[in-house]
């Protein structure tokens, strides 16, 4: 692994020991049953690749029968620009909401605002009035399917490494704490990888294979973050012990991504499904299978009790 200097200097490290960390009652432990779905950009969706977070989770709540759905997209915003393909990020910001809605969630992950903050400040007041637009869609979106409403949990982006970490961060942490002000007004839980991240790994352990994508190390030190955030902890024999289940949450993933962004899209469901459209059939068969490879990821935790 390459390792990339930490930089925490200046400005950036004196905002970081200076932030105001949001307490993560409003979001208590998950419950038997669950359907979470995590949602965002490059950061969640390389965590379907990975396993760590979701690996977190299904293990300090082993006798909670959790379905999880990884839902990220790299590059997406909360307009959900990278969600349109072929067309205006409008529509893919309504396919996104009804995704969420045929996945019935009773608990929303929310992973955005690194990409964002490249805006700098001109981009913050947009940030935050679409920030919560997207949380009220998505409880509008769920309420049918859940009666009671859906539980949102903000999370606050890691920081950046590197060279250019200091400016870098300067700027992600006046979003960071947009984040942290909308858990707040919207009684949403609060992940806050920003402030804790750091605290989580090993000294002088880079979290990011580049500045900016998080490593392995990156993503077991996020995975002690969402416990903590969920009320639990995880033992410090975490990645050895779960591996076996990480590897299974990978597989369950990589059948779920098949469903939801198959090869091909474009002719089987978008503009050129006249071509091939007819195999759209075929798709939902992707369904029982991520159910029995779920089944032994749970079935994995258990056996770790």
């Amino acid at each position: 692994m390459n390792m990339i200097p930490v930089v925490f200097c200046g400005v950036a490290l004196m905002l970081l020991r200076a932030i105001p960390v949001a307490s993560a009652e409003s979001f208590p432990s998950l419950r038997d049953g669950d359907r979470v779905v995590l949602l965002g950009d490059t950061f969640i969706e390389r965590e379907g690749d990975q396993g760590f977070i979701e690996t977190a989770l299904v293990v300090t709540h082993p006798t909670a029968s959790l379905t999880i759905r990884n839902l990220g997209w790299s590059g997406d915003t909360v307009w959900a620009e990278s969600r349109g393909v072929f067309d205006p990020p409008a529509k893919g910001y309504a396919r996104m909401l009804n995704l969420v809605k045929e996945l019935s969630p009773t608990v929303i992950f929310v992973a955005y605002g690194r990409n964002e903050s490249f805006r700098g400040p001109d981009g913050l007041a947009a940030f935050r009035d679409q920030l919560g637009t997207l949380c009220d869609d998505l409880r509008t979106a769920t309420r049918a399917e859940a009666p009671a409403d859906v539980r949102l949990v903000l999370v606050a982006p890691h920081p950046f490494e590197g060279p250019d970490a200091e400016a870098r961060n300067v700027a992600l942490a006046e979003y960071c704490e947009v984040i942290r002000e909308t858990a707040a007004a919207t009684q949403a839980g609060l992940v806050d990888l920003f402030a804790d991240l750091v605290g989580e790994l090993p000294a002088g352990t880079a979290a990011t294979d580049n500045g900016v994508h998080l490593s392995a190390a990156g993503y077991a030190a996020a995975a002690r973050v969402f416990a903590t955030a969920c009320g639990t902890s995880l033992p410090a024999d975490f990645v050895t012990r779960s591996a076996a289940v990480r590897q299974l949450v990978i597989e369950k993933n990589r059948l779920f991504f098949h469903r939801w962004r198959p090869a091909n899209e474009t002719y089987i469901f978008l503009f050129r499904k006249h071509e091939q459209g007819n195999n759209a059939v075929e798709i939902p068969q992707f369904d029982p299978l991520v159910e029995a490879a779920e089944a032994e990821v749970r079935s994995a935790a258990r056996q770790l009790q």
